[in-house]
């Protein structure tokens, strides 16, 4: 993950000078919080877990939020930590944020989706993704996903809360030493929904696929 360097304001600082400190206060200041918080409860016992991590997305993000529920989730291999997304340079997106998302990154070694629904605002108008409608069901192996939001009814085998992220060993992705992180053998999540920046996976499959423009998304 890409790291900030400490900015020291000289005593005649001009306001444009004063400006761009502030922001890399700002950054700064949403990095401590990282650290500073543990955990947060999410639906049926799941947690946002603030801390950086090393693993997030290898690429830079859009910035655009977009949204991923389905009726059914189960998984093997589970694990689940903080982390920060960054935007492109100069991203119109950034706004006062730096360029930068504070995330829980959940891993999933592999995963079926039931009624896999994706969508995102696109101003006026949303891009709109189905699958896995119908018996057969959308697969993935070595899912990833950054999000900002994430509810349903969960259930888990095996859960460990409080693992050091360095060493994570159920989904084959690990984080920064020092970051509260949790695994466990398999989860379950019923009615989840999800609000995205980026996902990743080795391999997805979705039957049925059908892309559509709707007036409303998932």
């Amino acid at each position: 993950m890409a790291s900030s360097s400490d900015a020291t304001a000289s005593p005649d600082s001009t306001p444009e000078n004063e400006s761009g400190s502030g922001r890399r206060g700002r950054v700064r200041l949403r990095r401590a919080a990282v650290m500073a918080v543990p955990a947060t409860a999410v639906a049926a016992g799941l947690m946002i877990l603030t801390a950086q991590g090393a693993l997030g997305v290898q690429f830079a993000i859009s910035g655009m939020p977009f949204t991923v529920t389905a009726t059914e989730l189960n998984g093997t291999g589970f694990e689940q930590f903080g982390n920060l997304d960054n935007m492109a340079d100069g991203s119109p997106n950034a706004g006062d944020t730096g360029g930068q998302v504070l995330v829980v990154t959940s891993a999933i070694k592999n995963a079926t989706l039931t009624k896999l629904c994706q969508s995102v605002d696109l101003g006026g108008t949303n891009l709109v993704i189905r699958a896995g409608g119908g018996a057969d069901k959308v697969q993935a192996t070595n899912l990833t996903t950054d999000s900002t939001e994430l509810s349903g009814d969960a259930s888990f085998n095996n859960i460990e809360i409080g693992n050091d992220a360095s060493t994570l060993d159920k989904a084959g992705v690990q984080g920064n030493k020092g970051v509260f992180s949790q695994q466990a053998d398999t989860v379950h999540i019923g009615n989840l929904r999800q609000t995205n920046y980026a996902t990743t996976a080795a391999v997805f499959k979705l039957p049925g696929l059908k892309l559509s423009f709707s007036d409303s998304g998932c």
